[in-house]
């Protein structure tokens, strides 16, 4: 009676579902794809890409915080030692990237000069990409084990490869966000290149994940 009345009550809300998971990725994806795609800081300016960014970056984090709670316990127990599971721990290093995240787009709204620009919003940015590329690693490492490495015909194995992919992308755009200490931007182009390439496998990873694939 407990349990039923928690599965329809407002419990559900609340409750960690790989759905929930899935469109979170992919609705914060889809707005830093819309902050980053080709010719829209000129058409709405830089504020608008910002504040897409840092709304971006909140479904990110609610969605690796479900991801982690999905990925259960932390730790397992091997030969009478404990381990700490892949799984979490790449589930875990996504969600402390996220964060990054949100410190790194909310900076970004209201950074005004050089130092600002460089360490409230290039580090935790880079940062964040960094804890991406372990996490996707981490993923991958995890497939193999449960699967194999080579498995293409296998719709889970697209997605950890896509996510992989777009963890990549996101250094690349790490790389080129650099501010130096004049205030110049490596390469505005590279950064905006690969947050948009990233923001789009991220997207394609998610809705590859999705369960209604696995219903039909």
């Amino acid at each position: 009676m407990t349990t039923q009345a928690a599965a329809t009550g407002p419990d559900r809300y609340f409750a960690a579902t790989v759905d929930k998971q899935c469109w979170g990725f992919m609705i914060g994806s889809a707005l830093f794809a819309l902050g980053s795609a080709p010719g829209f800081v000129a058409w709405a300016g830089s504020s608008a890409a910002n504040v897409s960014f840092f709304v971006g970056a909140w479904f990110f984090t609610g969605a690796a915080l479900i991801q982690l709670v999905l990925s259960g316990d932390a730790t397992t127990e091997v030969s009478g030692r404990k381990h700490i599971r892949t799984e979490w721990l790449s589930s875990a290093t996504q969600f402390g990237g996220t964060l990054l995240f949100n410190v790194s787009t909310a900076a970004a709204l209201h950074a005004d000069t050089v130092v600002q620009e460089r360490r409230q919003v290039w580090t935790p940015d880079a940062a964040g990409s960094v804890a991406f590329l372990v996490s996707g690693v981490l993923a991958v490492l995890v497939f193999a084990h449960a699967v194999r490495i080579w498995a293409p015909g296998r719709r889970e194995w697209w997605a950890v490869q896509i996510n992989l992919l777009g963890c990549i992308a996101f250094g690349v755009s790490a790389v080129g966000a650099y501010v130096d200490s004049t205030g110049v931007v490596i390469s505005q182009s590279v950064a905006n290149t690969g947050t948009f390439v990233g923001a789009v496998c991220f997207w394609l990873s998610a809705a590859l994940t999705l369960p209604r694939w696995d219903q039909d």
